[in-house]
């Protein structure tokens, strides 16, 4: 399979990654951009029988760390409202939306290591071989990671559910 031939179809597999990894739709919009040019520049590196989402993913998170260290700043403000992350389904109610609207909020909160390791084994699919494998990280470091990220994000969802409760005993 040709590079260019399995682009269009993970695009939007892409652009969430680099989503993850940013923390900002407008940045993600350019690291994706500079992913797919980077990826067609060296199209002739690809292994031909290996996957190719792995690789892709592999050259994203390569040029978001070369713009990190190139700026010597990371960004960490700008979150992406819930409605242009494609997470709002249209049909749902109200509380449902407001649910995902606070789940991506509570993500968006956690380190870039541990965003990216939710994005692969949870939201994507991926085995945490996988994950590892696309992240260049040992597979207990993912396991790890993921521990930590559970851990944190049931921390939020215990203050949230305290503040929801107080709330609606209005105070």
């Amino acid at each position: 399979m040709k590079v260019r031939d399995g682009l269009d179809r993970l695009l939007p597999r892409l652009w969430r990654f680099c989503l993850v990894l940013s923390g900002d739709r407008n940045v993600a919009d350019d690291l994706v951009q500079a992913t797919c040019v980077r990826a067609l520049e060296r199209e002739d590196q690809f292994e031909p029988g290996t996957r190719l989402d792995r690789w892709i993913f592999r050259i994203a998170q390569t040029v978001w760390l070369n713009q990190l260290r190139s700026e010597k700043v990371r960004r960490g403000g700008g979150l992406v409202p819930v409605e242009q992350a494609g997470l709002i389904d249209a049909g749902s109610d109200a509380e449902a939306n407001l649910f995902a609207n606070e789940v991506f909020s509570q993500v968006m909160a956690l380190p870039e290591a541990q965003r990216t390791g939710v994005l692969l084994v949870y939201v994507e699919g991926y085995s945490y071989r996988e994950a590892a494998e696309h992240l260049d990280v040992p597979v207990g470091t993912v396991m790890s990671r993921l521990a930590s990220a559970r851990d944190r994000l049931s921390v939020l969802r215990e203050g949230f559910a305290r503040g929801a409760v107080a709330g609606a005993k209005g105070g």
